[in-house]
């Protein structure tokens, strides 16, 4: 079937034409948008990461990538919240998958940061990134920082993600944000995780993170400074700086997310996570992730549309740069 993109008058190479092609036929690229080699260029990548060798308990986050693609055909051109239309305004393209060992994590780590170093050639280039597990997030990082250094996290999830080993593995998905931070990725004390809750090993853990740089919004936070107050102090953690967003699709409650590896009762809402996305508007974001979907626990698709839905929210915080 023969693939009719919409151009803008930007000349900007937008979604198939669902008026020629029915939103369920066709390639399932994400939002239906063109592949990489479709185009001469690129503002914004889209790239898939399906990789979970990184899990502690459930795994199938592998096939997130395709679920989040498929979820994303009923995304639209115009942002009516945002009033912009993302895939006018920036080049947004589907990048593919970056293959990555199953069997070797560090060698995994090296192939994904060669591949998201590889679409960001430019520094007004940006990539968000369809997980997989959250170890991907640390090799995606890295390759930011070769074009801006350190950045500031603002980081969903409802856990840390900063632990120090697992079974004397250093790279899990529960590990990222602990060797960023000692990698110098992070700028410190200006990275935040916003969402946390559930149990922890030992009150040290919050001490660690501490520690390490970052504050916590807890989940339970929400309720007493409200969505307002979770902004305020996301902007002020993060100030002037070029920021990496990382979405652990599990910072949503189980209600709205039930497919992903590790549910925590009384997580976000989907419209509260919307919004706090939403108000980040006029910050660098730089390059982001939206993790952990794994469609074997999802009901009805539920999780995958909530994920293909916020990555739609961080391409149009992006393309609101160009």
């Amino acid at each position: 079937m023969t693939q009719r993109y919409v151009r803008s008058q930007a000349g900007k190479v937008g979604q198939v034409d669902a008026q020629v092609v029915p939103r369920y036929a066709g390639l399932a690229t994400f939002a239906r948008l063109p592949q990489r080699h479709e185009v001469t260029d690129h503002d914004i990548a889209v790239v898939g990461v399906p990789f979970d060798s990184g899990v502690t308990y459930r795994p199938g986050a592998r096939f997130g990538p395709a679920a989040i693609r498929q979820a994303s055909r009923l995304l639209k051109p115009y942002h009516p919240a945002l009033d912009i239309s993302p895939f006018a305004q920036a080049q947004v393209v589907d990048a593919g998958d970056i293959s990555a060992n199953p069997f070797d994590i560090t060698e995994a780590v090296d192939q994904i940061r060669d591949g998201v170093a590889d679409l960001l050639g430019r520094p007004e280039q940006r990539v968000v990134l369809l997980g997989g597990d959250h170890t991907i997030a640390l090799p995606a990082l890295q390759a930011v920082n070769q074009v801006h250094g350190p950045v500031a996290l603002v980081h969903f999830d409802a856990h840390l993600d900063t632990w120090d080993t697992y079974f004397g593995a250093p790279c899990t998905h529960g590990t990222p944000f602990r060797r960023a931070a000692e990698q110098g990725l992070l700028v410190k004390d200006h990275s935040a995780h916003v969402g946390i809750r559930g149990s922890l090993y030992d009150r040290a853990d919050l001490l660690d993170d501490e520690s390490l740089g970052f504050t916590i919004v807890h989940c339970r936070d929400i309720d007493r400074i409200g969505i307002d107050g979770v902004i305020e102090r996301i902007r002020t953690r993060v100030g002037e700086h070029p920021v990496y967003v990382s979405i652990d699709i599990d910072v949503l409650d189980p209600a709205f997310a039930p497919g992903t590896g590790t549910p925590e009762i009384g997580g976000m809402t989907s419209r509260e996570l919307v919004a706090v996305l939403r108000a980040m508007r006029g910050m660098r974001i730089v390059g982001a992730d939206v993790v952990e979907v794994a469609p074997a626990y999802d009901n009805g698709e539920v999780t995958a549309v909530a994920a293909a839905n916020l990555a739609y929210e961080l391409v149009s915080l992006m393309a609101d740069d160009f």
